[in-house]
């Protein structure tokens, strides 16, 4: 078993952190937040005074950050100074493209193995390990990435070269967002016109409008299987994070000239809902927008 240094204890990386140290490794957790470093140790990983401290003692360092600049900065300031020869870097955080392909560059240049490796699956996935990783990095890298994100994950999925987990993330989560404000629209126009929602769900996920929105995580409570709909829209993926993936995506398709007119919608979209205070609750919860039955 290798020792692994686990920077970001947030959301994801707590359940992810806590998988690993279930499979025997020994983890060495960080993060700003005392709570969630709590509950890490709770979950069998071990403090560690600061990342430079995690990191130098580590075989394996993957990171869990909130966006590019703390990634440039976590690895530019403290991994790339600490860590030993030969250490392999696994970066799980959702970022831009140009940021992944950056810090993967400086570390192949000083000598270390490196992904970048987003994940999908959501919370419960993270606390699961059934998430899915989609990696960027050489194959070398790749190879030796793939025995410990598969214990945090149901699939492990080379993407390509460096940045192409972030760009196979974002193109995914873009084409999510649009196709689940697209249910919640077929949803409340439905309703309005006075079908009724469970017999809808009935024929349209046996029929041709069938998606993953609607038949594994349908926006209307009581409808599909249980999805955060029946729980309030807690839990699950977050609006607010919705949002910042299909920002990524819509500055990613223009660095590129690349025409995503209904992804750039549907980052308008959210863009409303979060101004109206949705930003916490799962990003299904658009519906009430889109319903008019929001109350914040």
């Amino acid at each position: 078993m290798a020792t692994i240094a686990f920077i970001g204890l947030g959301n994801m990386g707590g359940g992810m952190a806590a998988n690993l140290a279930k499979a025997g490794h020994r983890v060495l957790a960080f993060d700003l937040s005392e709570p969630a470093l709590a509950k890490a140790v709770e979950a069998g990983c071990e403090r560690a005074a600061s990342a430079l401290t995690a990191v130098s003692a580590a075989d394996a360092v993957v990171t869990m950050l909130p966006a590019g600049k703390h990634v440039r900065a976590v690895y530019g300031d403290q991994v790339f100074g600490s860590a030993k020869a030969g250490t392999l870097l696994m970066d799980c955080s959702t970022i831009d493209v140009a940021s992944a392909r950056a810090v993967g560059e400086q570390a192949t240049a000083k000598g270390f193995a490196f992904v970048d490796a987003p994940v999908s699956g959501g919370i419960a996935a993270a606390n699961a390990g059934t998430l899915t990783f989609m990696v960027g990095g050489e194959d070398a890298a790749f190879a030796k990435a793939q025995p410990i994100l598969s214990q945090m994950g149901k699939a492990v999925i080379h993407a390509g070269a460096l940045g192409a987990g972030q760009a196979a993330k974002i193109c995914n989560n873009m084409l999510l967002g649009a196709t689940m404000i697209a249910t919640c629209e077929a949803f409340a126009l439905a309703d309005k016109l006075g079908l009724d929602l469970k017999t809808f769900y009935d024929i349209s996920s046996k029929a041709s409008g069938q998606s993953w929105s609607m038949t594994s995580y349908c926006p209307v409570p009581g409808v599909g299987p249980e999805s955060p709909a029946d729980r309030g829209y807690e839990g699950g993926f977050a609006a607010a994070l919705q949002l910042k993936d299909l920002k990524l995506a819509v500055e990613a398709a223009h660095s590129v000239d690349a025409s995503v007119p209904m992804g750039a919608a549907a980052e308008a979209l959210y863009q409303a809902f979060a101004n109206i205070g949705g930003g916490s609750k799962d990003f299904s919860a658009i519906i009430k927008m889109l319903d008019g039955s929001w109350e914040k």
